[in-house]
């Protein structure tokens, strides 16, 4: 047998490891293992003419195949891998970083075997890249695999995947479901995406690099809250990202991002207190000059990705809606202004009061300076920069994501992303979601998730990926993979707004439950926090809207819905609410 083919000489445990990360990253205890490989059988088979036997596993995760050859079986096989089909074949000369891998087995009859494809240098050889077990055998993500060479009888219980998935993952810890079939189809994509790329142990941005990035780790960890109850995953990924961090200058503020979504959504303090002065590096300070902007030197402004930091605004570039670079950047200025919120946050927390309000006041200071300098009154946005006249979508969604728009200027911030619809990459549109959904454009954000056209998660699944991608398209980012969590932010919004579910203290002490309906007239699911699920279930007929709603131990709620009377503001102690309101005709 040749090398791509390992005997199956398997642990039930292992270590992940990220050459680099030094104790960071590394699990050394063997039964901590945070994955494992799950068998999972062929779910259809076909011979095709030319004597072929094409399987189907279903989806595409990462993994590689356990085989049971019959005795009648003997010479060489191939196994051709493929995460993409063709013609109803596996695509052997897919786009980008597609993947297809050929495994050639040879065989004198009889023997069992792991069959795995040859390694790729980028993601197995790689020393920043995340590795698996060498005893696994190398995995890649696929879904299809053809197997020529196999004469004679096939019964496809001898053929079984290994997939690699989060050991602690629990497929029954969440859902959701509503009145829009492609919104499910959405949310199932999204939910299943976050558990396949946990097969490394930690947070990586998709097959072709399998590193970690700062962005691409905060919004795989926000919809692994809403999708899972691990809470660990995040934090191994954040303690390696502060020993290799990545080039993007917003990409740092997204660490304090991270520290605080741990803080709001487990209540880990103790956790943060060690990290506490090495987060404070994360706020880009060492480039605020004396009025108080982050300042960006021409080889910062957007140049791409060499050494040091470089704005992103977005990625790829030309996502960007055409933003222009200034030395005062608005997108660089929102993020630091927001991190130093949270860090402010993070402070009090800890009862480092000084710090607390120096960062507050700083927040406060500079909130004011950035509406000042960056609005745009005639046209209802930010410019890109100071010295710009240009309104990029993204100088105006994430400062509105980001709490910084005065509430008088909110409306007019919406009605001009409305003119932009989805200018900017799926990264992005975390943001530019969170802003539409948090300023009363529910309506529009659900009309852009499943919008027709190619730039929208509906073209997603429309596709019949069973991952999301890195980009909207091929045409898009030609050098994409197809297994990218970036891509799942529904898994985290559609929960969050939709349900309206979310922490307002601490480890889910207190949460609030405020619906955006859009114009659904129904939807349901649960949410997991440390204390047991949040279930809310509701449903809108004419005026009349109907919520059942169970709060666990140890939580208080607040129930609202956006746009209603203050009367409709109810406060819940745990146990099970239902409630009736008369909705205002605005709300749609």
């Amino acid at each position: 047998m040749q090398a791509a083919a390992h005997t199956n000489s398997m642990k039930a445990r292992m270590i992940a490891s990220w050459v680099g990360f030094a104790l960071a990253m590394s699990v050394t205890c063997l039964d901590a293992a945070p994955v494992h490989l799950v068998d999972q059988p062929v779910v259809s088979h076909q011979r095709l003419d030319d004597g072929v036997i094409l399987l189907d596993f279903g989806t595409v995760a990462f993994g590689n195949l356990k085989v049971d050859v019959p005795k009648s079986v003997s010479g060489g096989l191939k196994f051709h891998f493929g995460e993409a089909q063709n013609d109803g074949r596996v695509d052997r000369k897919p786009p980008g970083t597609v993947r297809y891998k050929l495994a050639e087995v040879k065989w004198t009859g009889g023997e069992d075997a792991i069959v795995a494809p040859p390694a790729d240098w980028r993601n197995t050889r790689h020393p920043s890249a995340v590795l698996t077990p060498k005893d696994w055998g190398v995995i890649l993500p696929f879904r299809w695999v053809e197997v020529e060479g196999w004469k004679g009888e096939f019964d496809p219980r001898r053929i079984v995947r290994r997939s690699s998935y989060l050991k602690a993952w629990d497929d029954t810890a969440a859902d959701f479901e509503c009145s829009d079939e492609t919104l499910n189809r959405i949310w199932n994509l999204c939910k299943y995406s976050i558990k396949a790329t946990t097969f490394a142990g930690v947070y990586v941005d998709g097959d072709r690099e399998r590193i970690p990035y700062e962005a691409d780790a905060y919004l795989n960890q926000l919809s692994h809250y809403y999708t899972d109850t691990d809470k660990q995953i995040a934090r191994d990924t954040y303690d390696g990202l502060m020993e290799k961090p990545t080039w993007p200058t917003e990409w740092a503020p997204h660490m304090v991002f991270m520290a605080h979504a741990d803080w709001m959504y487990t209540g880990g303090v103790e956790w943060i207190k060690p990290r506490y002065e090495a987060l404070k590096t994360k706020l880009l300070i060492d480039r605020v000059g004396k009025d108080g902007w982050v300042v960006s030197n021409m080889s910062q402004q957007g140049k791409g990705h060499r050494k040091g930091q470089r704005d992103i605004v977005d990625w790829p570039k030309t996502e960007r809606d055409g933003y222009q670079f200034q030395e005062v950047n608005t997108v660089v200025n929102a993020f630091h202004l927001e991190a130093v919120r949270m860090m402010a946050d993070l402070a009090a927390a800890l009862g480092k009061t000084d710090d607390a309000k120096a960062y507050y006041k700083r927040h406060s200071a500079g909130v004011k300076r950035f509406h000042q300098a960056l609005w745009m009154p005639e046209k209802g946005a930010y410019r890109d920069g100071i010295g710009s006249d240009h309104t990029a979508a993204h100088a105006t969604f994430f400062p509105l994501a980001l709490g910084l728009v005065p509430e008088g200027c909110r409306d007019a911030a919406v009605k001009f992303l409305k003119t932009k619809d989805m200018a900017c990459s799926v990264y992005a549109a975390q943001y530019l979601m969170e802003g539409l959904f948090e300023n009363g454009a529910a309506d529009y954000a659900l009309e852009l998730i499943v919008a027709k056209g190619d730039r929208s998660w509906r073209h997603m699944v429309e596709s019949g990926t069973t991952i999301t991608w890195e980009a909207w398209d091929q045409k898009y980012k030609p050098n994409q993979d197809w297994n990218h969590a970036w891509g799942a932010a529904p898994g985290n919004l559609l929960p969050r707004y939709v349900l309206g579910v979310e922490p307002t203290a601490p480890g889910w002490k207190t949460l609030s439950i405020a619906p955006r309906l859009g114009d659904l007239t129904r939807a349901s699911g649960k949410v997991p926090t440390p204390h047991g699920s949040v279930f809310v279930s509701w449903t809108r007929k004419g005026d009349l809207f109907n919520i059942s709603m169970v709060i666990p131990k140890e939580c208080t709620a607040q129930f609202s819905l956006p746009d209603q009377a203050a009367s409709a503001i109810k406060h819940l102690r745990p146990g099970k609410h239902t409630l009736q309101v008369q909705l205002k005709s605005s709300v749609h």
